[in-house]
């Protein structure tokens, strides 16, 4: 993994834990040492993110990312492109959630920022581990995006559109 994609993956961690992560979890989860966790954290630090340290680990304060909620269909196999649409082009698929008509809103955390995490999604999906939550919506969905900036949501928004993902807002 290079360095960028393993800030970003440390962001998305930070910031869908909701509890501080200390510089050893991460450097666990990342396959590298606690000292390229520091450094990561100082360079993510200049980028503009508020990341605090406490006595028990990194906790992001606040994040500069632009955010966005797109309302999506598509078939399961349909899965994996719309995810490799999302992250090529710069976002983070957070979660994921549906509206049921009985349950009301269900979600479940995604945190989806790089092709590798795509692809551990869809062999957890393939493993029949579980399946996925549109199934019980006949195929509708929420996905929260974040990315860089509104123009990089912009450009997801359209290539959604583009390959017949985006679904009406009614």
């Amino acid at each position: 993994m290079k360095a960028k994609e393993r800030r970003k993956e440390i962001v998305t961690i930070l910031m869908s834990c909701g509890e501080p992560i200390s510089g050893g979890e991460l450097s666990e989860k990342l396959s590298v040492s606690r000292q390229i966790i520091v450094q990561d954290i100082a360079v993510l630090r200049a980028e503009g993110y508020e990341i605090l340290s406490l006595h028990t680990g990194y906790v992001v304060k606040k994040s500069p990312l632009a955010e966005r909620v797109f309302k999506v269909r598509h078939t399961s196999e349909q899965t994996v492109d719309e995810l490799s649409l999302i992250v090529e082009n710069g976002g983070i698929v957070v979660d994921v959630f549906v509206w049921h008509r009985a349950y009301g809103k269900i979600s479940a955390p995604l945190n989806i920022s790089t092709m590798k995490s795509v692809e551990r999604f869809m062999e957890d999906i393939k493993s029949g581990k579980s399946s996925e939550l549109m199934n019980i919506t006949d195929g509708y969905h929420y996905h929260t995006v974040r990315a860089d900036s509104e123009t990089v949501l912009d450009v997801i928004e359209k290539l959604l559109e583009n390959k017949g993902y985006l679904a009406p807002e009614k």
